[in-house]
């Protein structure tokens, strides 16, 4: 292999980024830090699947129930706190210290001197009393706070209260139950638990998972999906204004997800089918947290389709129903960045974040295909049209379906191509594919021949190993996967002119309640595991340079660039195979190599079925500094980073 004194392509800084969508349970039960399920009683039992015949039943007493027959639970409706919310639970105690309790995620997990800060609103029915709040675990109490209840007011009214309180554990607790019990008999009614740990980033964000995302150095964080954006039905939809304000007057939504796995076998109704939405995480804290990990926003709508995969729903693009689609593009990009003098900056700033958030651009549709009943190329152009008219600089991306080289996929590149020369129709086009890991190791040269009339941002991808590894776990990540990812990914790379982000997915799983797999991150009540694909993902966005380098000879995956702060070479190189692999590293004689050593970081393991667990990340990438020789050595089943100080002279473009 030869590193030429050619320049390739300039690499866009915002290559490497992240795509999160509220599947696997990765924002409730997962990235949103509350651990109580169903904090405001308006879970929905759902069913339905096979395209069709979706419902949902409120069951609103999921995952609480009475710590003795003595306690009757009711979750009724009447005077909530919320109009968004008409739930609330009526508890009637015939007993003295009886009371209520909630199971969480797997039950509750808390660190020891870390603690949870505990919130709920209660209205005394017929009450004069206290009530304890703790942790219980087999029939004992762990940990407990008691406060007492104001009783009604001297007009005989009775208001909703907003009590706050603090729990601290001084040991672990894992699997424990939070409970709430009354100090008398009588009817208290209740709502909006919550109980966040204290460290939780921004007081929003599971600590742990948000520090995995952050060491990842996302260039751009895509949201909230996926199909999650499309629903199963049009009512299903994730409408991004319901997420906004005090967290009371955020309507619950079911998850797209809640109806994975539906068969006639089952029912039509899954151990998914309570997955829902409380958008703790909304559209304000999406914009949060890309200030934190320092992405880019790559907010995604819909465009009048329910999801293609689950529905036919649709509004038509006369129907006049669908301004309302095209009016919220425009007011998020208003709540993004518009002042406080306009109405939908105004939400933002009485949210907490006077400044705007700075969104360049915006996801039209997640997924589409065009057929002649979706008609997704008529609503795109007139989605474009009418968001350009109003902001004419945000940068739009179309979408060419979910996968590669098939006649929907080709008929989406002839529909761009027609008119790429419309300035800003489209920045880049979003491309789906999920195969087989000898697919990517076979095509890394797949984008050395496009079309670079239209950008592409390649935003899901994974290999996906044979079907014998168990599904929907960590085994399904294999290092043989991520190699071949990263194979791909070094053609991707050489073609930064072509393809300007990348993003695999899905991004997160909790172990148990996953409905896809393999995933980047997988994690449980109280750890978190980076995949052998989370290092290579990382590996990438923390040593691509500025720009490429053109090479020649290449015999292995490999992609060469230089770092301009650092004064570095940076080459990367796979070998998917078992065998030691010998590269030769030559230099045209626009290159002087500095005396110095070469920092050499390589992720490999003894087989290439080896993956990481919960309990041990055996795949991690390891760094040494090396003497770089003509010809260098390359571990079987490995990716290595080789960094070599260097200077550059009479390079051409």
């Amino acid at each position: 292999m030869k590193i030429t004194n050619q320049k390739g392509p300039d690499i866009p800084k915002a290559f490497i980024g992240l795509f999160i969508e509220d599947i696997n349970y990765a924002i409730d039960g997962g990235l949103y830090a509350e651990m109580l399920e169903n904090r405001n009683f308006e879970s929905l039992d759902v069913y339905g699947g096979n395209g069709k015949d979706y419902y949902a039943k409120h069951d609103g007493l999921y995952a609480w129930e009475g710590t003795s027959p003595a306690v009757e639970l009711e979750a009724v409706q009447g005077s909530p706190v919320s109009v968004h919310s008409p739930h609330y639970l009526r508890v009637t105690c015939g007993q003295a210290g009886g009371g209520f309790r909630n199971r969480g995620y797997d039950g509750i997990y808390m660190r020891p001197g870390i603690a949870c800060r505990v919130s709920f609103y209660a209205r005394c029915a017929r009450y004069q009393g206290s009530v304890t709040v703790a942790i219980v675990k087999d029939g004992r109490i762990l940990l407990s706070e008691t406060v007492a209840l104001r009783p009604a007011g001297a007009d005989g009214w009775n208001r909703w209260e907003r009590y706050e309180l603090e729990l601290r554990a001084g040991q672990e607790i894992r699997g424990g139950r939070f409970a709430v019990l009354l100090s008398q008999e009588g009817v208290v009614e209740f709502d909006f638990f919550s109980m966040i740990p204290e460290d939780a980033v921004m007081g929003i964000f599971r600590r742990d998972l948000a520090e995995l995302l952050k060491g990842l150095r996302p260039g751009f964080l895509r949201f909230p999906g996926g199909c999650v954006t499309e629903g199963a039905t049009l009512a299903n939809r994730y409408r991004f204004k319901d997420t906004l304000g005090p967290l009371e007057e955020r309507r619950f939504n079911w998850n797209r997800w809640a109806v994975e796995g539906n068969s006639g076998e089952n029912g039509y109704h899954s151990r998914f089918a309570h997955y829902g939405q409380t958008y703790g995480i909304g559209f304000y804290e999406y914009f949060l947290l890309c200030e934190y990990l320092g992405a880019k926003p790559l907010p995604v709508l819909g465009v009048g389709l329910a999801c293609q995969y689950q529905s036919n729903e649709r509004i038509e693009p006369e129907d006049p129903g669908i301004c309302e689609y095209i009016q919220d593009y425009l007011d998020l990009i208003e709540f993004a960045n518009g002042g406080p003098e306009t109405p939908w900056g105004a939400v933002r700033c009485r949210m907490g974040h006077p400044e705007p958030f700075g969104l360049e651009m915006v996801g039209v549709g997640n997924e589409q295909w065009e057929t002649p009943q979706s008609r997704f190329f008529e609503r795109y152009t007139l989605f474009e049209r009418e968001i350009h008219r109003v902001y004419p600089n945000i940068r739009l991306l179309g979408t060419a379906g979910p996968e590669l080289d098939s006649p929907r996929f080709e008929a989406a590149w002839r529909f761009y191509g027609e008119n790429a020369e419309k300035e800003g129709f489209t920045y880049a086009v979003d491309e789906h594919f999920y195969t087989s890991p000898e697919w990517f190791l076979t095509h890394c040269d797949y984008f050395d021949h496009v079309s670079r009339k239209t950008k592409i941002f390649f935003g899901e991808y994974a290999a996906h190993p044979p079907v014998q590894q168990p599904e929907k776990t960590p085994e399904r990540n294999t290092l043989g996967g991520a190699l071949a990812e990263a194979a791909f990914l070094t053609g991707m790379a050489r073609n930064s002119d072509a393809v300007v982000m990348t993003c695999y997915a899905p991004l997160l799983a909790r172990m148990g309640y996953a409905q896809w797999s393999p995933n980047l991150i997988w994690f449980d009540d109280k750890a978190a595991c980076r995949t052998p694909s989370y290092f290579v993902q990382q590996l990438f966005s923390q040593n691509l340079g500025d720009w490429n380098i053109q090479l020649a000879g290449m015999e292995l995956p490999c992609q060469a660039s230089y770092d301009e702060e650092s004064g570095e070479l940076v080459l990367m190189l796979v070998n998917a195979s078992a065998q030691a692999r010998r590269v030769p590293v030559l230099f045209d004689s626009g290159w002087k190599v500095l005396n110095g050593a070469v920092t050499e970081i390589v992720l490999t393991g003894e087989s290439d079925s080896n993956i990481n667990t919960l309990g041990e990340e055996t795949v991690r990438p390891v760094s040494r500094e090396i003497s770089l020789s003509e010809n260098y050595e390359m571990r079987p089943f490995s990716f290595s980073v080789l960094r070599i100080p260097a200077v550059k002279s009479g390079l051409e473009s």
